[in-house]
């Protein structure tokens, strides 16, 4: 009897004890439940708003963190060995969980931000009646590009409200790829009203952007009177081909020296045989301002903000074409600064009226159009004012090739006859080779890279 009494004692304070342990187990045990489960509700809505499902999308995005492309936003390179260790710790426990996450974030905003290298820049001088013929540039210039362009438009102060309105008056799907700024004319040495009629009102303005745009590394200058048919982008990178000296390119005035302009008529000095036309210009600004430039006037050379007036003091009663003909200047005693591209970038017509002296442009058709002595809007060179018009009035977001192409191809047709029309390909080709171009870059690629 006292042997059963003594196993049901030990019985009960067995149960006792068992019960006790696991209420007080479980108790215990509480706490870090409820802990894991907020860190696993944390983690769902983290995977949820990166749009992955499992930790196995960890794994994959830890290479891409390696990848060289991502160094210029922050990360180190040799971050894949350190995430694959820390993807493993996150299977045991949630001790390196707030390193992980840290160090996940890290080039996340860079990507969505624009760097500084994405845009393209560009400047345009625009006085008296210039309205349409610049937004005609700028949306030529829109119709093809691949990167942002930043555009600096320096106008009159009656102008300037003219191009908010009608840039703001721009379809959304257009505004998204481009951003603006509008400056007055200004100039910071000499006598403005002399500056501004130096040759076309205001043209002389470029001269000082690199005074002026102290903030802009590199910038393309056209004139108002300038079509884009391919992607700015493309004579953009011809940055990349100047050497170490080089600050500026630009394209030669004439391809024959016996009928052109400078090599006949210039009575100041000028670069090369021809010269240069100043109509397209692309210059690494930070280069030009930190330059001393040699000169005729003072054997230590000059910077350009203190060349610009003594340069025009002693040339002004020889020079037809203003700002062009300083530059000229400018160049001549500094060759080895100036970059030479091709006259399709700056084709004009006197480039096909005295027959078709620009072999590169028939073959591999015109890059950018010039319409300088004012053929958009006369009937003396039919072939620049049919390109002129079938850009002013494309409708933006219709198709390229039924809106803008074949109107331009069916037009042409009567301008063969004339002396600039008589070589269609020539304007044509490029414009057709353009729109394949921006057709894959914005439609096929996009389709692929949603599959």
């Amino acid at each position: 009897m006292r042997i059963h009494c003594k196993i049901v004692v030990v019985a009960v304070c067995l149960g006792v004890f068992l019960l006790l342990y696991f209420l007080g187990g479980n108790a215990a045990d509480d706490p870090l439940l409820e802990k894991v489960e907020k860190e696993v509700n944390k983690e769902k809505v983290k995977d949820n708003n990166s749009h992955s499902r499992t930790l196995g999308h960890r794994r994959d995005a830890a290479p891409k963190f390696a990848d060289k492309s991502s160094v210029g936003v922050g990360v180190r390179p040799g971050l894949s060995s350190g995430a694959r260790r820390e993807d493993k710790a996150i299977s045991r426990g949630g001790s390196v969980k707030a390193k992980s996450k840290s160090q996940s974030n890290v080039g996340r905003p860079a990507r969505k931000q624009t760097q500084p290298g994405e845009f393209m820049h560009l400047a345009v001088v625009a006085c008296g009646d210039r309205l349409d013929e610049t937004l005609t540039m700028i949306k030529s210039a829109l119709l093809f590009n691949l990167k942002k362009i930043k555009f600096h438009i320096f106008a009159e102060d009656p102008l300037a409200p003219q191009f908010e309105k009608r840039l703001k008056q721009w379809p959304r799907s257009v505004s998204v790829k481009f951003q603006y700024a509008i400056y007055p004319i200004t100039f910071s040495v000499g006598d403005a009203d002399e500056w501004k009629k130096l040759f076309k009102p205001c043209a002389a303005q470029r001269l000082f952007l690199p005074v002026i745009l102290k903030d802009v590394d590199s910038l393309l200058y056209v004139d108002t009177d300038v079509l884009f048919l391919r992607p700015m982008d493309d004579i953009w990178s011809f940055l990349k081909s100047f050497n170490s000296t080089q600050l500026a390119a630009m394209a030669p005035e004439h391809e024959v020296p016996k009928i052109g302009w400078y090599s006949r008529f210039a009575r100041h000095p000028f670069y090369g045989v021809t010269g240069v036309n100043s109509g397209v210009m692309l210059m690494n600004l930070t280069r030009i301002r930190s330059t001393l430039f040699k000169n005729s006037m003072i054997s230590s050379g000059l910077m350009w903000e203190d060349l610009l007036h003594p340069l025009y003091q002693k040339y002004k009663n020889h020079i037809t074409w203003g700002d062009q003909d300083l530059l000229n200047i400018i160049f001549h005693y500094n060759p080895e600064c100036l970059y030479i591209f091709p006259c399709l970038w700056n084709y004009r017509p006197d480039h096909c009226m005295y027959g078709s002296n620009c072999k590169v442009a028939e073959e591999e058709g015109v890059s950018i159009l010039h319409g300088n002595r004012g053929v958009y809007h006369d009937n003396k060179q039919p072939a620049f004012k049919v390109v002129y018009d079938a850009i002013q009035e494309f409708p933006f977001e219709d198709n390229l090739f039924q809106s803008l192409f074949y109107p331009i191809q069916t037009k042409f047709l009567e301008t063969v006859n004339t002396l600039c029309g008589r070589i269609p390909q020539v304007f044509l080709k490029q414009i057709e080779k353009t729109m394949r171009k921006v057709y894959e870059e914005r439609v096929i690629k996009h389709v692929r890279s949603h599959k």
